[in-house]
C-alpha cells in the first residue's frame, strides 16, 4: 500500500491494473482499516479517475457473484448517492413504474449511505427478503418485471471497506462504484450523479464498458431528476439539457421530495405514490425519472410519449401491481 499512497501524495493517479490489484488485496485482508482510509481519502481529495474506478470495478466483479440474465434486455436505474439531499426512494419507485410500462428492470442497490432510506431499506420495510437465488430472481423478473440485487450478497468485496466507509461518514469512490457492479451486467442503465464532474466521469466509464446508457444530474446537486431545477441527460446518442417544463411538468421545491426523518417516513411516501395518494410533486418526480428510463430502453420514443407512458403505468395501477407481485415473490 505504501507505494500507492506515495504515488497519490505526489499527485499522480493510479493505473487500472494498480487499483485492480488493490481491490484484490483489500479482499484478501492484506490492508488494515487505517491504510484503506488513507487510500480512500487520498483518492477523494484529488478526485477519482476513470482508470482507477474501472480497476476497482474489475476487482469487485471478479470476486463477486454473477447472475446470468444475458438473454434479457433489462435496465438498471440507480443514483450514486452522496448528494446529501435525503430524498425519498425515487429510483426504486421509478423502477416499478418502468416495469408497469412493460420494461424489465434489474435493479442493484443497498441500504442508505447519505440518506435515511436506501433501496434496500424501503424494500425491507415491506417485508422483502433479499436473495441471490437465480431461480427466485428470474421468477421475480418474469412475473413482476423487477428483480433486486442487494449489493452485499453479490459484490462481496464491499464488506471489506464497509466499516471504513462508515467511520469516514463522507462519500468516497465506493459510492460511485455501487451502480457499476450490477451482478447481471444489464444491457441498459440509467445512472444519476450529483455533480457535473461525476456525470462526465460516468459517461467516460460507460463508453469504456460499452452498454446502452443514460447519465443524469440536476443542476442543483441531486443525483436524479429532481424537478427542482434543470437537468442534463447524456446517452450514447445525445447530450441534452432539459427543464421540468420540457417534460410538461412543473418546478417543485426541495421540501416536496424530502424523505423524512426515518425509513418509515420514506416508505410511507413510496407507498403513497404507488397507491395514487401522494402529492402531485411526489408523483411527478417519479414520472420524470421513469420516463427517462423508458427513453433509454426505447430511444426512438419522444419525451412526451415516455412521460405519458410512465404516467399511465402509475395511474392505471400497473406499477402498484408490479410492486405487489415483487413483494409476494420475495418474501
Amino acid at each position: 500500500m505504501k507505494q500507492y499512497l506515495l504515488k497519490l501524495i505526489d499527485g499522480a493517479s493510479l493505473t487500472q491494473e494498480e487499483t485492480h490489484s488493490i481491490m484484490l488485496n483489500i479482499i484478501d485482508g492484506k490492508y488494515n482499516d487505517q491504510q484503506i482510509a488513507a487510500l480512500l481519502m487520498a483518492i477523494q481529495a484529488r478526485g477519482v479517475t476513470v482508470d482507477e474506478l474501472l480497476g476497482l470495478r474489475q476487482g469487485l466483479l471478479e470476486t463477486g457473484k454473477h447472475i446470468d440474465l444475458d438473454q434479457e434486455n433489462t435496465l438498471d436505474i440507480v443514483g450514486t448517492g452522496g448528494d446529501g439531499k435525503n430524498t425519498f426512494n425515487i429510483s426504486t419507485c421509478s423502477a416499478f413504474v418502468i416495469a408497469g410500462a412493460g420494461y424489465k428492470v434489474t435493479k442493484h442497490g443497498n441500504g442508505g449511505s447519505s440518506s435515511v432510506s436506501g433501496a434496500s431499506n424501503v424494500l425491507q420495510e415491506h417485508g422483502v427478503k433479499f436473495t441471490d437465488n437465480p431461480d427466485v430472481l428470474r421468477r421475480s423478473l418474469d412475473e413482476a418485471g423487477v428483480c433486486y440485487f442487494h449489493a452485499p450478497l453479490f459484490a462481496y468485496g464491499m464488506k471489506f471497506v464497509g466499516p471504513t466507509r462508515k467511520a469516514l461518514a463522507i462519500p468516497t469512490c465506493f459510492n460511485l462504484l455501487g451502480p457499476l457492479v450490477n451482478p447481471c451486467h444489464p444491457k441498459n442503465s440509467l445512472h444519476g450523479t450529483a455533480t457535473q464532474a461525476q456525470l462526465r466521469l460516468y459517461v467516460n466509464i460507460h463508453q469504456r464498458i460499452g452498454d446502452n446508457f443514460g447519465v443524469i444530474t440536476s443542476y442543483d446537486g441531486y443525483d436524479e431528476i429532481s424537478l427542482t431545477s434543470g437537468f442534463k441527460v447524456v446517452t450514447n446518442y445525445y447530450e441534452k439539457v432539459y427543464t421540468p417544463k420540457d417534460m410538461g411538468l412543473d418546478y417543485i421545491s426541495p421540501s416536496d421530495i424530502f424523505g423524512g426523518a426515518s425509513i418509515s417516513d420514506a416508505s410511507a411516501i413510496f407507498d403513497s405514490v404507488l397507491n395514487g395518494t401522494s402529492t402531485t410533486a411526489q408523483k411527478n418526480v417519479i414520472i420524470a425519472n421513469a420516463a427517462c428510463g423508458i427513453g433509454i430502453m426505447d430511444r426512438n420514443m419522444s419525451i412526451e410519449d415516455s412521460v405519458a407512458m410512465a404516467r399511465e403505468s402509475l395511474e392505471s395501477g400497473r406499477a402498484l401491481q408490479s410492486f405487489r407481485k415483487f413483494v409476494e415473490i420475495n418474501q
